[in-house]
């Protein structure tokens, strides 16, 4: 079995080698970021294939927590594969681009695989700040549809706001490590029934939920979506719409999982969801832009998401993860079309007899994120209220109901643009490289085809969504060492008991 940490490796190495491979060949060099992220995804694929059971790597050879974990298994796998493949697909270098931006985008890939395999807090935090860090880069880089100061000023705000989450995600960790001495997400599973139950634990969660949310498009820090996504060049956006958000969604989830697995953190997931989601879906019926549009319509998608991972236990892991997979095909999809359509909503009048097979494309592709059956969203979001649906609880039947109204929403603004497709002659556009129709046209390949296997799709993402939400089996494989007394005595120790433990490390010696 290839080893997955060479999906990190690879595009580390490759992003510092590639300026002295420009200055002996352009060519090459051009060449070798796609082939490097395409050998990635490869060696994720293999990994996947070849394996038996979820792999743990301790660098070093030094047992969690002494030493580096990562855990590959395959719901994280999954993750790491998509980001690979999602920057291959949308590969945010043209020719005649400058090699930075190709060291981004394999800076992209590596942080992402990184995220999806980390064992512990504090690497999950150092991979999610590189991510931050690359998507600044990949939106600065490149000028926009509104023009380079539309795209500094929306990457400006975009920062500042993503700094704030950082600031949180730190105090929350800073909260955990206070009440368990650890930041290693095995032990922190063992300890967290007893040491992050009540106020303090929950207060972590909400801290790290809204700074990862940020990327995550969690209400209310999504703020900074519609701006951002409307002036950015079409491939950025989708690789942040699309790859970048759902990566920030596994953390959540992981977090959910293994860390705090309260009941209070599940009702507040749900809550934040519907209120991204419809939020989201109102803003885009109301909106006059198709960029902005998707912009909206993506945090409303995202919100539904969020409500799916929010069920308790593996029903809730196969559900989101169902939406999470249609909506990483989707969406950058939609959003590639708008390197053809962008600008206002009035200018796409009689686009449908300009460009037959994009609006094709368009009309299949909301008619599945509206869920008409028999495509694919119809199943996955079927998936999602078959499960609010069996909590019998009021807050779920709330959500499933909210659900049921966005879906409406959705209908009412995308059933207006193909109105406008077909409204008229319009007025006759500029010629368009087919780059972006092809890559558009094999998303929508891609997700028609699940229709054909979604027996054994729904087999398989139940058997990951079960070994993902074994938290036990997660603490057996990592299986790290007992934290030593001093560590794991509980946040709430005497005045006494603090004071022989700061005398003992004045003396250096043993406590007594």
């Amino acid at each position: 079995m290839t080893d997955p940490l060479l999906m990190i490796t690879l595009p580390l190495l490759g992003a510092f080698l590639l300026p002295v491979i420009e200055r002996a060949s352009s060519p090459l060099a051009r060449w070798s970021g796609p082939v490097i992220v395409a050998a990635g995804a490869l060696i994720g694929i293999g990994a996947w294939a070849g394996m038996e059971g979820p792999l743990v790597i301790q660098l070093g050879g030094f047992p969690a927590p002494l030493g580096i974990t990562f855990q590959a298994d395959r719901f994280s796998l999954l993750f790491a594969i998509s980001i690979n493949l999602g920057t291959l697909l949308l590969w945010p270098v043209e020719v005649g681009d400058e090699p930075r931006r190709a060291v981004l985008a394999l800076l992209l890939a590596a942080a992402g695989g990184g995220l999806a395999l980390s064992g512990d807090l504090f690497n999950i935090f150092v991979f999610y700040e590189l991510l931050s860090v690359v998507s600044y880069g990949l939106l600065a880089s490149q000028p926009g549809t509104d023009g380079g100061g539309a795209v500094f000023a929306a990457t400006l705000r975009y920062l500042i706001v993503s700094a704030v989450g950082a600031v949180l995600v730190l105090m929350g960790i800073a909260l955990v490590y206070q009440a368990t001495g650890t930041l290693n997400l095995a032990q922190l599973a063992e300890l967290a029934p007893t040491r992050l139950n009540g106020g303090q634990g929950l207060s972590a969660f909400v801290l790290m939920l809204i700074g990862f949310g940020v990327k995550a498009e969690l209400f209310p820090v999504n703020a900074w979506v519609p701006e951002v996504y409307a002036t950015a060049s079409t491939r950025v956006s989708a690789l942040l719409a699309g790859v970048v958000s759902k990566l920030a969604l596994l953390v959540i989830v992981k977090l959910l999982l293994l860390v705090f697995p309260l009941p209070e953190a599940h009702r507040l997931l749900l809550l934040l969801g519907m209120l991204g989601m419809l939020s989201g879906e109102l803003a885009a019926w109301r909106a006059r832009d198709y960029k902005r549009l998707l912009a909206f319509s993506s945090i409303g998608q995202l919100g539904v998401i969020l409500i799916a991972f929010s069920i308790p236990g593996e029903v809730g892991v196969f559900a989101g993860l169902a939406v999470a997979l249609h909506h990483l095909l989707l969406k950058p999809a939609m959003f590639l079309l708008a390197r053809r359509w962008g600008g206002s909503l009035d200018s796409l009048v009689g686009a449908g007899r300009r460009s037959p097979w994009a609006a094709g494309l368009f009309i299949l592709l909301a008619l599945s994120m509206i869920g008409v059956p028999p495509l694919p969203g119809f199943w996955a979001k079927l998936v999602v209220l078959v499960a609010l649906m069996a909590r019998e609880q009021p807050l779920y039947n709330l959500a499933g109901a909210a659900i049921l109204f966005g879906a409406v929403l959705e209908a009412g603004y995308l059933f207006r643009i193909v109105n406008r497709f077909y409204d008229g002659e319009g007025v006759a556009s500029a010629a368009q490289r087919p780059t972006e129709l092809w890559r558009a046209g094999l998303l929508t390949g891609l997700l028609l085809l699940t229709l054909f296997f979604i027996g054994p799709l729904t087999g398989r993402l139940r058997a990951i969504a079960r070994e993902a939400a074994d938290v036990s089996a997660y603490i057996e494989r990592i299986n790290p060492l007992p934290l030593s007394p001093i560590v794991a005595k509980p946040s709430a120790v005497s005045r006494e008991t603090s004071r022989r433990v700061r005398s003992w490390l004045a003396r250096g010696g043993i406590a007594q």
